[in-house]
């Protein structure tokens, strides 16, 4: 996400646009929102994303920062035990 103008506490942050995905790894549809990216991830990458404002902005070290999700790490691997 390529922005001209936002608040000024997102400066030097990237923004990434994530969906969220079902347990078989398909995006489910229409759910999708912004993350503030920490852990320099990529296109299609699969992300753990923090997604409560209080943890996210602990996590930034910034309490002013209107921001509500956070990629905080990047999955290598996915089972799922039943």
């Amino acid at each position: 996400v390529v922005s001209t103008v936002k608040n000024h506490e997102f400066d030097g942050h990237k923004l990434m646009i994530v969906r969220t995905l079902s347990p078989e790894l398909q995006p489910l549809p229409e759910i999708s929102f912004l993350a503030v990216d920490i852990v320099s991830a990529g296109i299609g990458d699969i992300v753990l994303i923090n997604r409560e404002g209080s943890g996210a902005r602990l996590i930034l070290k910034n309490e002013k920062i209107p921001l509500q999700s956070v990629i905080v790490g990047i999955i290598d691997q996915v089972e799922v035990f039943e």
